[in-house]
C-alpha cells in the first residue's frame, strides 16, 4: 500500500467502513504476525477515520491489558482487567461505546483531549486476545454504525492471525 492512498469518504458511514474493511483485508492478507498486523491496522484506521485522536490495540497478558501498536499521543501502558473502558470491555467481552468519557465513572484518562471512546474486544474462539480502542476529541463521535464497522474491522484483524 502506497502513501498516496485516496481518503475514504465517510459521509456514508456504511460505505466508508466497507471501503476501510476492503483496504484492511488487503493490507493484512498473507501476514499473520500479531504486532505487525496491529501496527498496520492502527495506522490505517488512524489515517482513515475522521475525528479520532487515538487508535490502538491493547493485548491481554495474564490479568491485565498491555498497550500494543497505536497511533496518537503516548498511552497508558497497563490497564487491569475490569478497569476503565478498555478493561471493562475486555472483562465483559462486549463492545463498549461511550458518548462522554467524563460521565463514565471508571474512565482512565490517558489523553486529556479524548471526549468519546469505543472499545471492541478481540476474541478468537473462547480466547480474549485484547481490545481495539478508538478515541475522539468530539463528544458522541461514535454510534451504532461505527460499532458495527469497527467490530467488522476487529474480526478482520483477529482472522488474520
Amino acid at each position: 500500500m502506497d502513501h498516496d492512498t485516496p481518503a475514504i469518504d465517510f459521509s456514508n458511514k456504511s460505505r466508508g467502513y466497507d471501503e476501510l474493511a476492503s483496504q484492511l483485508q488487503g493490507l493484512l492478507d498473507g501476514e499473520h504476525h500479531r504486532i505487525a498486523n496491529a501496527a498496520n491496522a492502527a495506522a490505517l484506521l488512524y489515517g482513515a477515520l475522521p475525528d479520532v485522536n487515538w487508535v490502538g490495540f491493547y493485548f491481554m497478558e495474564f490479568t491485565e491489558l498491555v498497550v500494543g501498536p497505536f497511533q496518537g499521543n503516548p498511552a497508558c501502558v497497563r490497564i487491569p482487567l475490569g478497569r476503565g473502558v478498555c478493561g471493562q470491555a475486555a472483562a465483559r467481552q462486549v463492545t463498549i461505546l461511550v458518548r462522554d468519557v467524563h460521565a463514565f465513572s471508571d474512565h482512565i484518562t490517558c489523553d486529556v483531549a479524548s471526549n468519546s471512546e469505543i472499545v471492541v474486544p478481540l476474541i478468537r474462539g473462547n480466547e480474549l486476545l485484547g481490545v481495539l480502542d478508538v478515541d475522539s476529541p468530539k463528544l458522541a463521535r461514535f454510534d451504532g454504525e461505527d460499532q458495527a464497522g469497527l467490530e467488522r474491522l476487529a474480526r478482520i484483524y483477529v482472522n488474520s492471525l
